[in-house]
C-alpha cells in the first residue's frame, strides 16, 4: 500500500509540474490557446486523481487493478523524465566537448529544407501522422471486433455497455463502492485508446518543454525543425494541441465517439486544408487563410464519417460543430482547431448525452 501511495504522490507532483510548465513556456499572445490547453490538461489530471483516490477506498482492487493503473499512469512519467535527464546530460557534454560544432549546422539544414517546402507539402507532413494514427486505431478496433466476436459471440467487454460518461463519473462520486463496477464496465478498448494518447501526450509535452527551455534535450526535438514554420515555433507545435485534444476526447467519450472525433481531427481536417490549398478560390471573409471550398470538403468528409460511426442525427450535430470550429479558427478566434475540435466535440457529446439522454447508433457494427 505504501508503494502505491508513493506512486500516487509522484503522479500528482508530476501533473503539477506539467501544468506549471505548460503555462510557463506558452506563447503569451495566444491567450485562448493557453486557457483551453491548460483547461484540457487540468480536467484530465483532475479526473485521473479522483478515480485513483476512489480506487484506494476499494480493497478488492488492491491485488491487481491498482498496481496496473499505477503503472499505466506513473510509468510514462518516469520513463519520459529519465529520457529528458539523459538527453540533457548528453547535450550538455556534446556542447562542452565539441563546442556545438556540426550540431547547429545540422539544425540549420533541417530548417532550410522545411522553409523551402510548399504550403501544400508542409500541410501534408503535419497532418498525415494524424491520419495514420486514426487508421491504426481503426484497424485495431476492427481486428478486436472480429477476434472477440469469434471467441465470445459478441463484443461485450470490448466497448462500454453504458456510454453516458458524465453519468458514470457522477455514479462513482455519489454511490459508495461503485468504482470497480464502473471501471470494469468501460471495456478494454476504452483504456487502450486513453492510455495510448496519455503516453503520446506526455512525450509531446516533454518534447515541447525541452524545445522551449533550449538547455534541455529530447530525442524528438528535431520534429519542430521539420514540421513547424517560423510563426508556429513561437507557440507550441500543432502536434501538441492535437495530442492534448485527443487525450481529453479519449477520456470523456466512449470509443466509437472518440474514433469519430479522431476522424474529424484527421481526415476531415486534412480534406479541408488540402482542398482549400489546391482549389480554394473563394476565401472566407474574416479568415483569408481558409476558403469555402475547403470548408465544404471538410463538411462532406465529416458527415460521412460521423454517419458511419455514430448515426445520422449525431452526424448532423458533429458536422455543424466541425463547421463552426473550422471557419472561426484561427480567426477571429485565435485557437488551434487541433485542440478545439476534439475538446469542443467531447463536451458537446457529454452535455447532450447526459441532459437529453440522446444515444448514438454505430452503423458499421452491422457490417460485421
Amino acid at each position: 500500500m505504501t508503494e502505491f501511495l508513493s506512486w500516487f504522490f509522484l503522479m500528482v507532483f508530476s501533473y503539477l509540474v506539467v501544468l506549471f510548465c505548460y503555462m510557463h513556456f506558452s506563447y503569451k499572445k495566444e491567450v485562448l490557446n493557453n486557457i483551453l490547453g491548460f483547461s484540457a490538461l487540468f480536467i484530465t489530471f483532475f479526473v485521473i486523481i479522483i478515480v485513483v483516490i476512489l480506487m484506494f477506498q476499494d480493497t478488492t482492487l488492491y491485488s491487481s487493478t491498482i498496481p496496473i493503473f499505477s503503472l499505466s499512469f506513473g510509468l510514462p512519467l518516469i520513463i519520459v523524465g529519465a529520457i529528458v535527464l539523459i538527453s540533457s546530460i548528453l547535450l550538455f557534454l556534446y556542447k562542452k566537448i565539441f563546442k556545438n560544432k556540426g550540431l547547429s549546422n545540422f539544425w540549420n539544414s533541417l530548417e532550410e529544407k522545411s522553409n523551402k517546402r510548399s504550403k501544400l507539402r508542409g500541410d501534408t507532413y503535419r497532418k498525415i501522422p494524424h491520419v495514420l494514427i486514426f487508421i491504426g486505431l481503426l484497424f485495431i478496433w476492427y481486428l478486436g471486433v472480429i477476434i472477440v466476436r469469434d471467441l465470445l459471440g459478441s463484443i461485450s467487454g470490448m466497448i462500454p455497455e453504458e456510454n453516458n460518461m458524465f453519468l458514470l463519473f457522477l455514479t462513482i462520486i455519489t454511490e459508495p463502492d461503485s468504482i470497480s463496477v464502473v471501471l470494469f464496465s468501460l471495456g478494454w478498448f476504452y483504456y487502450l485508446l486513453f492510455f495510448f494518447f496519455y503516453g503520446f501526450c506526455i512525450i509531446i509535452l516533454a518534447n515541447e518543454f525541452t524545445r522551449k527551455a533550449k538547455k534541455l534535450g529530447f530525442p524528438f526535438n528535431f520534429l519542430c525543425k521539420i514540421l513547424l514554420c517560423e510563426e508556429e515555433k513561437k507557440s507550441y507545435g500543432t502536434y501538441l494541441f492535437f495530442a492534448i485534444g485527443q487525450m481529453v476526447a479519449a477520456l470523456l467519450t466512449p470509443p466509437m465517439v472518440f474514433l469519430t472525433i479522431l476522424g474529424m481531427s484527421s481526415l476531415a481536417d486534412l480534406a479541408t486544408s488540402q482542398v482549400g490549398i489546391r482549389y480554394g478560390r473563394n476565401k472566407i471573409k474574416w479568415n483569408n487563410e481558409k476558403s469555402w471550398q475547403g470548408s465544404i470538403a471538410g463538411i462532406i468528409v465529416c458527415f460521412i464519417l460521423c454517419s458511419l460511426f455514430i448515426g445520422i442525427y449525431w452526424a448532423i450535430i458533429f458536422t455543424f460543430a466541425f463547421f463552426i470550429f473550422d471557419v472561426f479558427t484561427n480567426k477571429p478566434l485565435n485557437i488551434s482547431d487541433n485542440l478545439l475540435i476534439p475538446f469542443g466535440s467531447s463536451l458537446i457529446f457529454v452535455f447532450i448525452r447526459f441532459f437529453f439522454n440522446f444515444d448514438y447508433y454505430t452503423i458499421i457494427l452491422t457490417w460485421f
